[in-house]
């Protein structure tokens, strides 16, 4: 330890801690509560990884194959414990290889804070070896990103980017460091930051606002909530299952709401969106008032905004002033801390059951099942569905898993047809739909809850994206549960393909490797299913694995997503086929 010794001393006549300004990255870390980073070594941060090695036992670093990786295992970490992930790259491509994984943080709303090296001052903007302008290139999918260039800046940065990062609506930030801030000595000190000037993170609640979106629910005869993630990240789901079943509102979700509240909910009418359920879109335009709770009105969800709840009025309930009335108008705009909120417009609305109303979301639950959902989860066809796969997996595992999913149809069959019991069950990537999140993301997320079970739906397609993360998988024996369905195909654009381009399979088919080789070359355990007699035997063996186990299922090539509400047409135009 004598890098430590000379590093890290105490100046006699203050009792002030001396140390580098490494040292002051991880000492901050620590002061944050960070227990766990993600990160990949290189020469301008090789000063922290060397400071790093003093703290193995306090701080645990995970060994990613890519930055890319460790972003996602960052955020999959952050969205199952709600604490801020944690990634450390060096400068350049390292930094750069971020970008990906940070924009995806930004549109999800994940706290995460990504500590990047930098050349020294000296040679900033002479286009030294792996200098790239990273402030530059990360401001416009960051809450807020700073370079620092004196090693006494250190703890103050830090500090400012975790708050940033967690308060209000949460968000990635980033801190690019200089490789000289790291080296020169500094005292230490480090003050936590509780407010940062002209940034309000949780806006005042209007009480008028509030009794107004009451007075609404109290006369409306057929009101629709739609449940967001901002219910989850603002810690509400409670609160929100008691405004439900005081006032007798049926409820539906988004992709990122997904497990705010329980599957088998009375008020629980489905998913909302292109891939979602009959009823919560064809009642979106019957319903006469629309109540959101931490959702964003995404076109995912909404279809033409023109023929969107066409006779509703809409309340909006958001922690962040921008999302209002961006997309849809607000008859009532609510903005403040969905757990304060929600509460109080809890207490001032009525009890109600909604009988009728909720009856014919049911009703549409009959044709849906009839037409698709039975189909689907119990083929007679030969070919093994997604669908099927997924439900199986989903009873097996008693409906109480982590659900992780990559991009494609296996995500939203996923959505449509895994269960859960309680709440940060789910972690996906919503609005950027990055391929190549599902396996670093699960990676994180096991970490994040190993008392929990995590199990990973992945396509032959995402799944080559970020494969080099089964490397981490390798190194670290984190039992992470792969579940990867194989069509040979890029199944989502080949579903577009054949619904909208004459079935002109253009670059979508995959010649792919052998899965079970690469599995055994990265000493994980695997078994590929080809029919529907070898599917509980091998999902008993993936569910019971103590270790890392990849499933691979070979599913129908052309099996599409349905129901589907077609690109800018209205929520009302869904398709069943």
């Amino acid at each position: 330890m004598e890098t430590k010794t000379e590093l890290i001393v105490e100046k006699d006549e203050a009792k002030k801690i001396q140390m580098s300004g490494s040292h002051a990255v991880i000492q901050s870390l620590l002061k944050e509560g960070v227990n766990l980073v993600f990160g990949y070594p290189g020469g301008a941060i090789m000063p922290v990884y060397d400071a790093l090695y003093d703290y193995h036992d306090r701080l645990h670093h995970v060994l990613v194959r890519h930055e890319q990786g460790a972003v996602h295992a960052a955020q999959g970490f952050a969205r199952v414990t709600g604490k801020v992930g944690v990634a450390i790259v060096t400068s350049g491509p390292g930094a750069t290889n971020t970008i990906t994984g940070i924009a995806d943080a930004m549109i999800d709303s994940t706290p995460m804070v990504v500590i990047s090296g930098q050349v020294g001052s000296p040679l900033l903007g002479t286009d030294a070896f792996q200098e790239t302008d990273v402030i530059g290139i990360s401001q416009p999918v960051t809450k807020w990103s700073c370079q620092v260039k004196k090693a006494e800046e250190i703890p103050a940065a830090i500090a400012k980017a975790f708050y940033i990062a967690r308060s209000g609506r949460p968000g990635p930030v980033l801190v690019d460091i200089t490789k000289d801030a790291q080296a020169n000595m500094m005292e230490f000190d480090y003050v936590p930051v509780t407010q940062v000037r002209s940034y309000q993170p949780v806006p005042t609640p209007d009480s008028d606002k509030i009794a107004e979106a009451a007075r609404l629910i109290n006369l409306s005869k057929k009101p629709l909530a739609l449940v967001g993630q901002g219910v989850m990240l603002g810690g509400a789901e409670k609160e929100l299952l008691k405004f439900l079943e005081k006032s007798g509102v049926p409820a539906a979700w988004t992709l990122l709401g997904m497990s705010v509240m329980p599957s088998d909910h009375p008020l629980n009418v489905g998913m909302l969106g292109m891939h979602g359920n009959v009823g919560p879109n064809v009642k979106t335009n019957e319903a006469d008032l629309i109540i959101s709770f931490g959702m964003r009105f995404d076109d995912r969800v909404t279809g033409n905004t023109k023929a969107y709840a066409v006779n509703a009025k809409v309340i909006h309930f958001d922690i962040d002033p921008a999302e209002i009335n961006k997309i849809i108008y607000a008859d009532v705009p609510v903005l403040g801390d969905i757990k304060e909120t929600l509460p109080m417009l809890t207490h001032m609305v009525s009890n109600n059951t909604h009988e009728t109303w909720v009856k014919e979301f049911r009703a549409c639950d009959k044709i849906e099942t009839q037409k698709i959902i039975q189909p689907e989860l119990y083929p007679t066809k030969e070919g093994i569905t997604m669908g099927e796969v997924i439900r199986r997996v989903s009873e097996a595992m008693n409906h109480d898993a982590i659900l992780v999913t990559d991009v494609g149809q296996h995500q939203m069959m996923a959505s449509r047809y895994f269960k859960f019991r309680q709440s940060r069950s789910v972690v996906t990537s919503g609005g950027l739909g990055t391929m190549g999140f599902g396996l670093p993301a699960a990676i994180g997320a096991k970490m994040g809850r190993p008392d929990r079970q995590v199990v990973l739906f992945v396509g032959d397609g995402g799944f080559q994206m970020t494969i080099q993360e089964l490397g981490t998988i390798f190194q670290t024996k984190i039992p992470v549960k792969i579940v990867l369905l194989n069509n040979n195909f890029l199944g989502m654009v080949r579903q577009w393909q054949e619904l909208f381009f004459d079935k002109r399979y253009a670059s979508t088919e995959l010649i792919n490797p052998d899965f079970q080789l690469i599995s055994k070359g990265y000493g994980i355990m695997s078994e590929k299913v080809t029919s529907r007699d070898q599917l509980d035997e091998a999902i008993l063996k993936l569910v019971n694995s103590e270790d890392a186990f990849l499933l691979e299922v070979v599913v129908e090539k052309e099996g599409n997503v349905f129901p589907m509400v077609p690109a800018g047409a209205s929520v009302s135009d869904i398709r069943l086929e």
